[in-house]
């Protein structure tokens, strides 16, 4: 029987990431190695801040090590990873010595944690990913799962010693070969992914409608401007950086332009785009779906903006061969070009958005990427920036003065005459 964590709002069942299986597994294998029982099932907090309860397949326990599975399920997302089982083995580990790699040895974390990927987890070749050149694919966010679910558990059991985690996935080789990693240059499986541990539906029926219903839900509480984000990067910038409440933003994922097009249809008045460079670049050239199989132009923009504001033919190059768009922002940086290439893309993106929003809509856009914060903004952004807070505001301050004519018809309702003469 599949499980049902969760439902969206459009009753779209949600799912857990890769990386969500492989700090399950290794929660459940340092539970069997430490207390020398079975487990069968293992509780799970994502970043999310929903709590799995998975079971645990695929046991294999000795006294050297213990090894388990627990496996993928992307709700009603169409992902090639569904069902696949990830496995962690769990063991101790010796000191380090000469054989490990200086790259290995910097895996252990401060309570002694070794995290590496075997079977089936692709392998880095190309520097600009999140994972030096050599190490196992499996990103920031779910090593930090899977430090800490298994630290939490050495730490139920006093345990000292260091521990080594293996994360495999048997089927990843051949699964892999239908993802973009190879293009990444990430060789021999799949990478270990998830920002929130959850996987939403992304159905682009599903979601478009789902995009429409949030902006009505919008407009129909008083509000005519609205922030529009691709995803949880977004939202996180929105609120941590901007300060502004994301209950004002509609998620877009990668229809830009449907978006668009839903808030002319709705009546809005304006939307303001806040969203990663990697993402928004595209709209630099007037690719209104960013979704990695509609159209990757990413380098592409960045080389013919970089060449008009004066680079060499050589960066040009370098650029084209980028494998994300921080090592492309990181190039011009260092050819100090950086903030004239963002001044033509943000003209350009604003050229190819005033053009699908047309007259009647106010559209604007915010760049950002985790290391530099905001790399450039359209000449309408600040503006809508502030005439989203004001709205915000007033609603606020709106909804005060309900609750307050409310309070005091209520009161006037319990003293009834007594204030009558």
């Amino acid at each position: 029987m599949k499980p049902d964590i969760g439902r969206t709002r459009s009753g779209l069942r949600l799912g857990y990431t890769t990386g969500s299986c492989a700090a399950a597994a290794a929660k459940a294998a340092a539970q069997m190695l430490l207390s020398g029982e079975q487990t069968d099932h293992v509780r799970l907090m994502t970043p999310k801040g929903i709590e799995l309860y998975l079971d645990v397949e695929c046991i294999t326990r000795t006294a050297e090590y213990a090894e388990c599975a627990v496996r993928k399920f992307s709700g009603d997302d169409p992902d090639v990873t569904d069902g696949l089982l990830v496995f962690a083995r769990v063991e101790i580990a010796a000191e380090p010595d000469k054989r490990e790699s200086n790259d290995t040895e910097s895996c252990f974390d401060e309570e002694g944690i070794l995290i590496d990927g075997g079977e089936g987890v692709g392998r880095v070749t190309k520097p600009g990913l999140e994972q030096h050149v050599g190490q196992a694919a499996i990103n920031r966010v779910p090593r930090r799962m899977i430090g800490e679910a298994v630290n939490e558990i050495r730490r139920k059991y006093g345990c000292s010693d260091l521990l080594r985690v293996t994360i495999s996935i048997p089927q990843g080789e051949e699964t892999a070969k239908k993802t973009f990693n190879p293009r990444l240059g990430i060789e021999g499986g799949l990478s270990v992914l998830g920002t929130s541990g959850i996987v939403e539906p992304m159905s682009e029926k599903a979601l478009t409608d789902t995009i429409w219903l949030e902006m009505k839900m919008l407009r129909d509480g008083g509000h005519q401007y609205c922030y529009v984000v691709p995803g949880n990067y977004g939202t996180d910038f929105l609120r941590e950086t901007l300060k502004a409440d994301p209950f004002m933003a509609v998620k877009c994922s990668n229809y830009v332009g449907e978006t668009i097009d839903d808030a002319r249809l709705l009546g809005m008045k304006g939307i303001l785009l806040i969203g990663h460079v990697g993402k928004f670049v595209k709209l630099a050239a007037g690719v209104m779906n960013t979704h990695s199989r509609q159209a990757d132009c990413r380098m592409e923009v960045f080389a013919s903006h970089a060449a008009m504001a004066g680079a060499d033919r050589e960066t040009v190059q370098r650029l084209m061969q980028c494998i994300n768009t921080e090592e492309a922002v990181g190039i011009l940086k260092e050819k100090g070009v950086l903030q004239q290439v963002m001044e033509t893309v943000m003209d350009r993106i604003e050229f190819y958005l005033r053009h699908r929003a047309g007259e009647g809509l106010a559209i604007g856009a915010i760049l950002f990427s985790l290391e530099d914060g905001v790399l450039g903004s359209t000449k309408d952004a600040e503006m809508l920036l502030r005439r989203i807070r004001r709205e915000k505001a007033e609603s606020a301050d709106k909804q005060g003065a309900s609750v307050y004519a409310d309070e005091q018809a209520d009161q006037e309702k319990k003293t009834g005459g007594t204030d009558k003469k």
